[in-house]
């Protein structure tokens, strides 16, 4: 009898093939998105610790995803160019920025400047430039026929890291609480760790090698760059623009739900 394989044994097959850049991508992945979970439970009780009312570190937390969107918009529309290595890099440094700059000061200003320049998920979902160059090196380090399934386990792995980052996130303040720290030092010192993530980012994308870079074949020698250029896209911009507005339909169904954020939740359109 013949046996048959399960679409299960499939793709645990896929991941199981997975290159040594592809590794490093699921382990960023992983450590990105804990990071993430694990300081959105506590960064708005922590700005309240700091003494700002309901109105400023609203608009920290708008000017964070404004600033998010910007730079992620400017470092990913140049990766294929200056680099995607580089620009990963770039990205987990502007995150270790963040955590270093929320965890030593309270000025509003310079954490104003923080929230706008560093890279803060004020809401635990994937932001920064991170996803679409991660996504472009992925995709490049693998056959088209396992590509589905490879982005399938990429996605859970982000969900499962968030999730068991909010929750680490919580009971670790709770137990540094319990053990008599004030609320304010167990907040930073896992602000501290947030840094200290994008720092372990920052190795990570050391690590991966030269082919997650555009290919030289894929840059015909001699050739002009197309005749019109926006953001990045040439023949894509078509299906980028529709997938964008897919997204963005989504996101508003998130704003509509949750009114008493709508500030905040009306920039997650715009990311």
């Amino acid at each position: 009898m013949m046996s048959k394989t399960l679409p299960t044994d499939k793709a645990a097959g896929a991941f199981l093939k997975l290159t040594r850049d592809g590794r490093i991508l699921f382990l960023s992945r992983f450590l990105r998105l804990f990071g993430y979970g694990f300081l959105s439970v506590i960064l708005v009780l922590y700005l309240a610790e700091l003494g700002f009312d309901g109105g400023q570190f609203g608009l920290i937390l708008t000017l964070t995803l404004i600033g998010d969107t910007l730079i992620s918009l400017w470092l990913t529309t140049r990766a294929d160019r200056a680099g995607r290595k580089r620009m990963l890099m770039a990205g987990a440094a502007l995150m270790f920025f963040a955590g270093v700059l929320f965890a030593s000061t309270k000025s509003f200003w310079i954490l104003t400047v923080a929230a706008i320049l560093g890279v803060i998920s004020p809401s635990g979902k994937e932001v920064g430039p991170f996803l679409p160059i991660e996504q472009a090196a992925l995709s490049q380090t693998m056959g088209d026929r396992n590509r589905t399934r490879i982005f399938a386990w990429y996605n859970l792995v982000g969900s499962l890291a968030s999730a068991f980052g909010a929750l680490a996130g919580g009971f670790i303040s709770q137990l540094l609480y319990e053990a008599g720290l004030t609320l304010l030092a167990s907040y930073r010192i896992l602000v501290i760790v947030y840094g200290a993530a994008g720092l372990a980012l920052a190795w990570c994308f050391s690590c991966l090698s030269g082919a997650i870079e555009v290919t030289a074949t894929a840059k015909t020698p001699g050739a002009r760059p197309p005749a019109r250029i926006r953001l990045g896209l040439h023949r894509s911009s078509g299906i980028v623009w529709r997938l964008a507005g897919l997204f963005s339909v989504d996101a508003l169904a998130g704003v509509l739900s949750c009114r008493a954020w709508w500030p905040i939740g009306f920039m997650c359109v715009l990311v």
